[in-house]
């Protein structure tokens, strides 16, 4: 069974629309991720989360916090490993502005496995559920996580569940239910950029402007390239819990030092997003937490 939408512009045509096919099984992905976003309830970044309940408040064991290469434990970590990131996603994918965020769920591939990493110090094996971005504005950086007390314009979090359970609502309740990918970009004064992958997503975003809008993507893509460049060969890992409410310490952390330089014009695309509230969705990072005597490990290469 198909949803046909009809948003996308046929290349060819400048004045008609062609219908789109996107699977029933993706389209109930999205469905359940936009409710799994709402449960949390109504929230914005007004106090950059400082003003939230119940766990958000109460946890000792929240993020993001300040990743300091002096007060990590450097021990021989394995690496991590990338299991079918350089294979093609099924498409058309679908962005949306949920309010909070722009947000993509991941689709299985073409040959129908799921983008998953494991080892580190992850607990299992973590399949690739969503992206999503976290930004500032004109004068604010944007990064959640700070590396060695510098904070960057955006950090992209790759969310994976681990294959035990069967839902992301089931994982978060468990401290060994998800992975997420933190990776920092620094905009730069450059027109142009390499990262296709990231490009297409970028590119879309002035058709989600507003809140609860959506968009399709079309193309090759895999997840692997929503990483860039960086080294991910280091990194910072440590246990923590999701940024948003319900804050949920579930989260095996893995952030990456390297940074990937974007063009400054691609990432200014993100401040038009509006909220629920049609207010301008910029700043939306939470404030650093406290680590609490946790351990922070660092692998290096």
């Amino acid at each position: 069974m198909f949803f046909f939408s009809f948003w996308w512009l046929l290349a060819v045509c400048g004045c008609t629309f062609a219908y789109i096919e996107i699977p029933e099984a993706y389209l109930a992905a999205i469905r359940q991720d936009r409710a799994d976003d709402q449960s949390a309830g109504e929230y914005n970044y007004d106090n950059q989360g400082d003003d939230w309940t119940g766990t958000c408040q109460t946890g000792e064991s929240q993020s993001p916090i300040d990743l300091i290469f002096d007060d990590a434990k450097i021990v021989s970590i394995p690496r991590l490993r990338f299991n079918y990131y350089d294979q093609p996603l099924q498409t058309p994918l679908v962005i949306v502005n949920n309010g909070h965020t722009a947000n993509m769920v991941i689709p299985l591939t073409q040959r129908g496995q799921r983008a998953s990493i494991n080892g580190s110090l992850l607990p299992g094996t973590f399949e690739a559920q969503s992206v999503h971005f976290h930004w500032g504005y004109y004068h604010t950086k944007g990064s959640e996580h700070a590396i060695n007390f510098e904070r960057y314009d955006v950090e992209m979090h790759i969310v994976h569940k681990n294959t035990i359970y069967d839902t992301m609502g089931e994982a978060t309740q468990h401290p060994d239910g998800l992975a997420v990918l933190g990776v920092m970009f620094r905009a730069v004064n450059r027109q142009s950029s390499q990262h296709y992958g990231l490009n297409k997503i970028f590119n879309q975003l002035p058709r989600i402007v507003q809140y609860n809008t959506n968009a399709t993507i079309m193309g090759r893509l895999t997840v692997g390239q929503l990483l860039g460049n960086i080294v991910t060969g280091e990194f910072f890992t440590y246990n923590g819990s999701l940024t948003t409410p319900d804050c949920a310490e579930s989260v095996t952390w893995t952030v990456f030092p390297d940074v990937l330089d974007y063009p400054y014009r691609q990432i200014a695309r993100l401040w038009n997003l509006k909220d629920s509230r049609q207010k301008p969705l910029v700043d939306n990072y939470r404030s650093l937490q406290d680590i609490n005597n946790r351990e922070v490990y660092y692998r290096t290469i």
